[in-house]
């Protein structure tokens, strides 16, 4: 099994991001746009999840990056697009 070097370093975002549990509103004042799943699915395709982040495509134009997500309530923010 391969060695993960950014483990810690997500474990440690996963568990402030989750500690906060922050509702749409606040996250959209922090982040701006704010996505809940079904929302999620429709704007882009998801490639892959490595918690506390995203790997997704958007639909709309093809372009590839990445958001992160708090689990309860699940909520994504935070597009980066890869450049």
């Amino acid at each position: 099994m391969e060695e993960d070097d950014t483990e810690q370093i997500r474990r440690a975002e996963q568990a402030r991001i989750n500690a906060i549990r922050a509702e749409r509103t606040q996250l959209e004042e922090e982040h701006g746009k704010v996505w809940d799943t079904d929302e999620l699915r429709a704007e882009f395709e998801v490639q892959g999840f490595m918690a506390p982040f995203v790997v997704a495509r958007r639909r709309s134009d093809g372009k590839v990056g990445s958001l992160e997500f708090q689990h309860s309530p699940r909520y994504y923010f935070g597009w980066t697009e890869d450049k």
